[in-house]
C-alpha cells in the first residue's frame, strides 16, 4: 500500500489544482478566462492556484495583449505533465 501512495503528489490534492491539471495536460495552452469558466471558480481563488502550481513548475504562462486586452495563457510542463500523470496512475491502482 506504501507503494502506491509514494506518487500521489501534494500538490494536486485540491480540486481546482486537480481540475486546472487536467484541463493543461489535455490541451496545448488554455486562457484564464477560460479556466476560471471551465472550473466556475471566482479570479482570486483560480490565481492562488495557479501560483501553486508555478511555484512547483507544473505550469508556465504567457502575457500577451489582444487587442487592448491583457490575455494570460497557461500550459502544463513536461515535469507537470509526469506529476500529473503519476498522480492519476496512482489513484487508478488504489481504486483497483
Amino acid at each position: 500500500m506504501k507503494e502506491l501512495l509514494k506518487d500521489l503528489n501534494k500538490a494536486f490534492e485540491n480540486k481546482i489544482r486537480l481540475g486546472i491539471m487536467s484541463v493543461l495536460v489535455v490541451n496545448e495552452y488554455t486562457d484564464f478566462t477560460s479556466l476560471k469558466e471551465l472550473l466556475d471558480v471566482t479570479d482570486g481563488n483560480l490565481a492562488t492556484h495557479l501560483k501553486s502550481l508555478e511555484k512547483s513548475k507544473y505550469i508556465t504562462y504567457v502575457k500577451e495583449f489582444k487587442g487592448r486586452k491583457p490575455n494570460t495563457r497557461y500550459s502544463s510542463t513536461s515535469e507537470g505533465k509526469q506529476a500529473f500523470i503519476r498522480h492519476i496512475k496512482a489513484i487508478e491502482q488504489l481504486l483497483r
